[in-house]
């Protein structure tokens, strides 16, 4: 009996390495006040894949914009694009709710209020200021 194929994570690891190189602005501001723990000490990753339904053969997989895995939380900020996507955005938080995992959907346009866009993300993590 032919011995099964392992999934290739390489794929997923180029992509999220073309996703980190091409962050759009929105990403940037949003990266450059969680990056290196700067919110009450929380671990932020950027453009993070997160598995689902997966086997050895093939997994399935979203890339979360930021994740903090101690509180299981995927940030995802919602620019124009995301108009147009409304059923595939609804589609993939049921998927990773499903995994355990919590998701917070920040406008762009939230942005310009940053303090109260770091105090909507702390709120979220349960923390208080």
């Amino acid at each position: 009996m032919p011995r099964a194929k392992k999934f290739d994570f390489s794929k997923i690891n180029q992509r999220t390495k073309e996703l980190r190189g091409n962050m759009t602005e929105s990403e940037k501001l949003l990266w450059e006040e969680l990056r290196g723990r700067k919110l009450s000490g929380f671990k932020f990753l950027r453009q993070h894949p997160l598995l689902y339904k997966g086997n050895l053969n093939r997994y399935n997989y979203f890339i979360a914009d930021f994740y903090c895995d101690a509180k299981k939380a995927v940030i995802e900020l919602d620019g124009p694009v995301h108009n147009d996507n409304l059923d595939y955005d609804q589609f993939r938080d049921s998927e990773l709710k499903e995994n355990g995992l919590h998701i917070l959907r920040i406008k762009n346009e939230e942005l310009y209020d940053m303090k109260k866009v770091l105090q909507k993300i702390l709120s979220f993590l349960n923390v208080s200021l």
